[in-house]
């Protein structure tokens, strides 16, 4: 008897733990909502330069946009929190390329098709390049996908962002504009 009366109480004593914890944390909400903002980096070490072929074939170096404020991401198509904040990326693209603020994506590995298919499919207007080698994303401070870098007009790396983020929430465009001003 005494260990039933045992058992009931722990049980009792989870589901009050349980209320409690439902009550003090009354929505959850995805991890991929709790951070919107960028990361100021330290020292804001000098972005490694480099050259990738776009979706038609032309190289494009970093070095290119020099004077001007460049968000890159790093994402691939198997990757969920990339392929979530994607839709975001391109709404923040519409707004980032009238303030001449450049976005270069970077696919990381994987096939063309693949990348091309995934594109279409979300409509991305917004320059892609590709890795598929992944030589570049290895020469960059990565830990995980997506990752994405805020270069400086100086060709610093200012501000970065580990995982997925809502790119067109009002608080990261005004960080990444903000750079254009203070550089």
């Amino acid at each position: 008897m005494n260990s039933l009366l045992n058992a009931g109480s722990l049980i009792k004593m989870f589901y009050l733990s349980l209320m409690l914890v439902v009550m003090v944390f009354p929505v959850w909400q995805p991890a991929f909502a709790q951070v919107q903002y960028l990361h100021p980096m330290d020292n804001k070490p000098q972005a490694k330069d480099f050259e990738l072929p776009d979706l038609d074939g032309n190289k494009v170096r970093l070095s290119d946009f020099r004077g001007k404020v460049v968000l890159v991401n790093f994402w691939a198509t198997w990757c969920p929190p990339c392929r979530k904040e994607i839709p975001s990326m391109q709404r923040a693209w519409d707004i980032l390329k009238t303030k001449d603020v450049m976005l270069l994506a970077i696919h990381v590995g994987g096939n063309e098709d693949q990348v091309w298919t995934f594109l279409t499919d979300f409509g991305v207007e917004f320059p892609v390049l590709l890795d598929a080698k992944s030589k570049v994303s290895r020469a960059w401070p990565m830990m995980g996908l997506p990752v994405s870098f805020v270069i400086d007009p100086k060709g610093r790396i200012a501000l970065q962002a580990i995982g997925g983020r809502e790119w067109d929430d009002e608080k990261l465009i005004k960080q990444i504009l903000a750079l254009k001003e203070n550089g």
